[in-house]
């Protein structure tokens, strides 16, 4: 067990003119959340990535809502990779490599990560709804778009099938969390960073 000096963990803060959240992730968590960001759903679905992937997770702030969820949710997924990757540092350590593919109800969803110190996302999914609540489901990839770059991980998402966007949209947060848990979590036969070439930027 970690004790909390050695626990992976970051805050992070951001404000413009359209948001302001402050941001902190303990990688070594136990999967505790404080959340919100305004929007309800989004809220439900980063519990989850805190719940399944066990890290503790704080968001708080607000954004111009009156607008529309663009900003928010792009600002929060800025955030949360920014945090993710500052509490990383240099990836010493790190299994890297996850896949996890997640059934929910008439859903499944396959998601792979590859914590390689560079941002990617390919994204391969269609929701049946624009609005799932008050959150707009074109907003999925946006999220995972910006956290994808700014965690600088090669994040690979696909929907298989599903008819309901709740259940459709909760896969693939559940998926990542799943995922994401087991690429960051400690190889206890890794010697520094896992590659060859002894960098993972």
């Amino acid at each position: 067990m970690l004790n909390s000096s050695q626990r992976r963990k970051a805050t992070v803060s951001r404000a413009t003119k359209e948001t302001t959240f402050d941001i902190y992730v303990c990688i070594d968590g136990k999967g505790t959340s404080e959340i919100n960001t305004g929007i309800g759903f989004f809220d439900h679905m980063l519990s989850q990535v805190a719940k399944h992937g066990m890290i503790d997770l704080e968001i708080v702030g607000k954004g111009d809502l009156e607008v529309d969820g663009h900003h928010t949710v792009e600002d929060v997924g800025i955030l949360l990779g920014q945090a993710l990757s500052e509490s990383l540092g240099e990836r010493s350590g790190i299994t890297r490599y996850a896949d996890v593919k997640i059934p929910m109800m008439d859903s499944c969803a396959s998601v792979c990560i590859d914590s390689v110190g560079r941002g990617n996302l390919v994204f391969k999914g269609k929701f049946p709804d624009s609005q799932v609540g008050e959150f707009d489901t074109s907003l999925v990839q946006e999220f995972f778009w910006s956290l994808s770059n700014h965690a600088k991980i090669d994040l690979h998402i696909e929907v298989s099938y599903g008819f309901n966007s709740h259940h459709m949209i909760e896969c693939i947060f559940k998926g990542f969390a799943r995922a994401l848990r087991m690429a960051l979590s400690i190889d206890e036969k890794s010697d520094g960073v896992p590659s060859t070439k002894g960098s993972m930027f």
